[in-house]
């Protein structure tokens, strides 16, 4: 048996003590320390490579290009980037709650069905519980096997011994490994986990979900640790007492970072929803004034979404500033531009922006409809009816170009909006698609134009 040592090692500077402390002494950050057994003697306990593989020319096509397997769930499968990859290690986040558990159990039923056994390692619920909604959600297979255990070891020799065409983890939090006596869901606990199955993954070419908790900050438990070592980071977002679920991928080694799953959380468990832009307006007001809409892009395909503002006069000392789906600096810049380029006032107004069914816009294109929300519920003036709108708002109270111009006013005309505001160095060849497109260069422009009086 090998020998091994217990260190204490800094994750943020990396210095190394003999014992643990809650704040490290060289970059003086508190809970950064993290254990690590070390041997010092014989071979690594886990080094079981018989012969290290031979380097192979990049120019090499016989391995061919990636074999995918379908989830069962077309906005699935297009958050994954078309798939699951085989050997592939994915971590799904999000609130406890929100229905990671319920997503995993239905991806992992369909395929039982259709591509061969299926492990799904639940250390955090009894086999009941889980058998319970399996049969709410109608998925009970012969070849999904549900395995209540904690311990890695026990469920890594399960792993290897069951010959398993796919594996999920619930929770990442909840197992731990032996070879380290912190609790589970500690920092090094959660590496040493995750470090072992991605070996599983990579070793037997199965495909790997782990399903980890975000704490109260947002952010997935030990997540500088884990999102380097996983091959995809998926967030499934969504308010709990609402029906919408955005599955959102923040990193992927195999396809694009920018596309969005959108589901609708049912009694019998997640149904895709094949048209979001439907979903996020069907419920829009007519005349009302701050709102408009705007074509935005996520990933590959333009949605519609309802940008929402309301300015009011404050009546409790300093003025409010309450910002959901847009980044607050961002409303915080189109204000100042609006006082300065556009004559408005804030300095003694509330000021509330909102992006309507949870979704969070990270592009540019939506300066221009959150000046025209700000605006038009500034002046009590609706948007006029039909029109949708977008653009960059640059500090000079210009209107900038973006891309993807075409698609945004293809999904706008598909809906019934007449007319779209664009950046006008954007505008070329885009008309008679469908609605009728006005160019504007600056805010002032825009404003007029948008407004009904």
């Amino acid at each position: 048996m090998p020998k091994t040592k217990t260190m204490y090692v800094c994750q943020n500077c990396g210095a190394v003590s003999a014992r643990w402390q809650g704040k490290c002494a060289s970059c003086e950050e508190w809970n950064t320390i993290v254990e690590e057994v070390v041997e010092t003697e014989g071979p690594h306990a886990r080094a079981n490579v018989v012969q290290a593989p031979a380097p192979i020319p990049i120019t090499d096509g016989s391995h061919g290009q990636l074999q995918r397997h379908s989830t069962g769930m077309g906005e699935f499968n297009r958050v994954l980037g078309g798939g699951i990859v085989p050997g592939s290690l994915t971590l799904v986040g999000g609130d406890p709650g929100i229905g990671k558990s319920t997503l995993m159990l239905q991806v992992s039923h369909y395929l039982a069905e259709h591509h061969g056994k299926t492990l799904y390692v639940s250390g955090e619920e009894s086999f009941s519980q889980t058998r319970m909604r399996a049969t709410r959600l109608a998925a009970l297979n012969d070849r999904l096997l549900i395995l209540t255990e904690t311990s890695v070891a026990a469920i890594a020799k399960h792993i290897r011994e069951g010959e398993f065409a796919f594996v999920v983890i619930d929770s990442i939090q909840a197992v731990y490994t032996a070879q380290l006596s912190a609790v589970p869901g500690s920092i090094g606990q959660v590496r040493e986990c995750a470090n072992e199955f991605q070996r599983l993954a990579k070793g037997l070419q199965i495909p790997v979900f782990l399903v980890g908790h975000v704490t109260k900050d947002g952010a997935i438990a030990g997540p500088r640790l884990l999102e380097h070592l996983v091959d995809t980071v998926l967030y499934f977002e969504g308010e709990g007492r609402q029906a919408l679920r955005i599955l959102r991928a923040v990193k992927n080694r195999f396809g694009s970072t920018n596309e969005i799953g959108v589901f609708e959380m049912r009694e019998t468990g997640l149904h895709e929803v094949a048209n979001p832009s439907a979903l996020f307006l069907h419920e829009r007001p007519e005349g009302v004034s701050g709102s408009v809409v705007l074509p935005s892009i996520e990933g590959t395909r333009p949605v519609l979404v309802e940008v929402q503002a309301l300015v009011g006069d404050a009546h409790a000392g300093s003025p409010r500033r309450t910002v959901t789906g847009v980044n607050p600096n961002r409303v915080s810049l189109l204000l100042a531009v609006l006082e300065k380029r556009a004559g408005f006032h804030f300095a003694d107004r509330d000021v509330f922006v909102n992006v309507a069914g949870g979704v969070r816009l990270d592009e540019p294109a939506a300066d221009l409809p959150v000046a025209i929300a700000l605006a038009s519920s500034y002046y009590e003036a609706p948007v006029r009816a039909h029109l949708a709108a977008f653009g960059e708002i640059g500090l000079a109270g210009e209107v900038r170009a973006v891309d993807m111009v075409r698609q945004r006013v293809v999904e706008a005309a598909k809906f019934g909006f007449e007319q779209c505001l664009v950046p006008q160095g954007s505008a070329k060849d885009v008309d008679g698609l469908g609605a009728r497109v006005l160019p504007v260069f600056r805010l002032a422009e825009a404003l007029k134009s948008a407004l009904e009086r």
